[in-house]
């Protein structure tokens, strides 16, 4: 859900950010809560987002962005409420609460936090093409992705810096001076 949600800001040549009105909000918020509650076993609703909702949500999708990114984030600390449930099998978990944006907030905050004990919140990651800055959870063995999709980020990349290196050897190789 976390990376789902950073995702949600506009890409050139990608997509629109889904947070710029209410409406791609909301859809995208139902979206995202229907197949976290689904992978959650639990049914829970999805919040209903009022236009005031959305400057909040951007904020923290910049804090999010900021501490994934391992900058320190910007702004002051925000506290959402959570509750501890207990399901009737005995498991203990995090529940969202409040309303609008701020149970968007509790929810994102409680998976970070499990993600964190897991010690899984290191392999979330930015993609290192600037012109993307895709979050994406790195599988690799070793947590040494750098991009989001090797194929497209990746491949441009490489291609570039291919290029860079061969273009310095030859103005080296040009600049050489000829035996006597």
């Amino acid at each position: 859900m976390v990376q789902d949600f950073l995702n949600t800001r506009g890409i050139e040549g990608y997509g629109p950010d889904l947070l710029a009105d209410a409406a791609r909000a909301g859809d995208w918020v139902a979206g995202a809560v229907r197949a976290w509650t689904a992978a959650r076993g639990v049914d829970l609703p999805a919040p209903t987002l009022e236009d005031a909702d959305l400057a909040k949500l951007r904020a923290l999708r910049d804090r999010l962005d900021a501490l994934v990114a391992g900058d320190s984030p910007p702004g002051a600390t925000t506290s959402v409420p959570a509750s501890l449930v207990v399901s009737g099998d005995g498991e203990v978990w995090l529940e969202p609460s409040g309303g609008g944006w701020r149970w968007l907030a509790s929810a994102l905050w409680a998976e970070i936090l499990l993600s964190q004990q897991a010690d899984t919140w290191r392999r979330v990651k930015q993609c290192r093409n600037h012109r993307c800055g895709s979050t994406f959870y790195d599988r690799s063995k070793n947590n040494s992705g750098v991009w989001h999709d090797v194929k497209t980020c990746g491949n441009a990349a490489n291609l570039r810096a291919s290029r860079a290196r061969r273009r310095e050897r030859e103005r080296g190789a040009g600049s050489a001076v000829p035996p006597q």
